[in-house]
């Protein structure tokens, strides 16, 4: 009668033929398992003395109960020596030696994630060094990262419990003076549009005199410059004194051309009509061309972003190229 290899499933699963598999079926070999987000355990599966038994790392355990949780991650000898020793796995990432925790030592959680992603960092940047040649080397850049990403994930979750009660009573604080902030300059701006309209006439009724004063000094210069050329030729003195009276009665009258913008109010609480510039778009397409030629960082951000969202929804554009890339995610 031929000797049945015990072997024989385990050595089949190492080979990629995994099955056929049957609860509370355990097959002799060496295995892993791993509880979720914790590390990689070495499970050992023996037939001995009659009955099954189990290993788990350094635990006994329940041959039957471990068999489904690690049949389909079988491993070899060597990689199941090197774990149980303590050498951890090719595909897995390196353990960080921290140092034991004494009584001495901080318990915020801060500084212990500080001290986490400090030992990551040193290890990752000696593993960036070299290029990945090998199944196994890439396999442990993606434990890696993954472990890597948690500690991100961790601070992101501690930061927003550390910074909640900030927030909350930041909102608190916002909240009591939003409407004495908010009314007041509300009100303020009201009363400055119910000023608008008079001011506004009166600007106009300013303007109006403004044209008239310089009509009028207009007239009055050229009195002033004919009576200068008049009493450059005489020799009397009193036409040489009725124009210098006619010069100065045109400097008065050019002063009354000044602008006199309209107000109210007085020193400390005065309001003015003021001009505010703005734009209205009467050609978006051609306001959109104009911007781009001068190459607005902001109009072009924008498109960036709109063209992104329709290329990534499946839209196509023109001017407007659809590009492909392979990364790690």
């Amino acid at each position: 009668m031929a000797e049945v290899n015990v072997w024989a499933w385990w050595q089949n699963a190492l080979a990629g033929n995994i099955g056929p598999i049957h609860d509370g079926d355990p097959q002799q070999g060496y295995y892993r398992t791993r509880f979720k987000d914790k590390p990689w355990e070495p499970v050992a599966i023996w037939f001995e003395d009659g009955k099954w038994h189990a290993m788990r790392g350094d635990r006994q355990v329940d041959a039957s109960d471990i068999w489904t949780f690690a049949c389909r991650y079988p491993v070899t000898y060597e990689a199941y020596v090197k774990a149980i020793e303590g050498g951890g796995w090719d595909d897995d990432a390196p353990v960080i030696n921290l140092p034991p925790k004494t009584h001495n030592q901080s318990s915020d959680p801060f500084e212990a994630l500080t001290e986490e992603f400090a030992g990551e960092k040193e290890l990752a940047a000696a593993f960036l060094k070299t290029k990945i040649t090998t199944q196994e080397q890439a396999d442990k850049a993606a434990v890696w990262s993954k472990r890597i990403a948690a500690i991100a994930k961790k601070a992101t979750d501690l930061h927003k419990v550390e910074k909640q009660p900030s927030l909350d009573d930041s909102r608190r604080i916002d909240d009591k003076w939003r409407d004495l902030k908010e009314g007041p300059a509300d009100l303020s701006k009201k009363l400055k549009r119910h000023m608008d309209e008079f001011l506004q006439e009166q600007q106009r009724i300013e303007n109006e005199r403004r044209r008239k004063a310089q009509e009028e000094a207009d007239r009055k210069r050229r009195e002033a410059e004919e009576a200068a050329r008049v009493a450059s030729q005489a020799e009397d003195a009193d036409v040489k004194a009725e124009a210098e009276r006619l010069a100065k009665v045109a400097e008065e009258a050019e002063r009354e051309t000044q602008a006199k913008n309209a107000a109210a109010g007085r020193t400390g609480a005065r309001v003015a009509l003021r001009t505010f510039v703005s734009a209205r778009v009467t050609d978006y397409q051609a306001a959109a061309t104009a911007l781009v030629l001068l190459k607005h960082p902001d109009l072009l951000a924008v498109i960036d972003q709109l063209a992104n969202r329709a290329i990534k929804a499946g839209q196509s554009l023109p001017g407007v190229e659809r590009i492909e890339e392979q990364r790690a995610a």
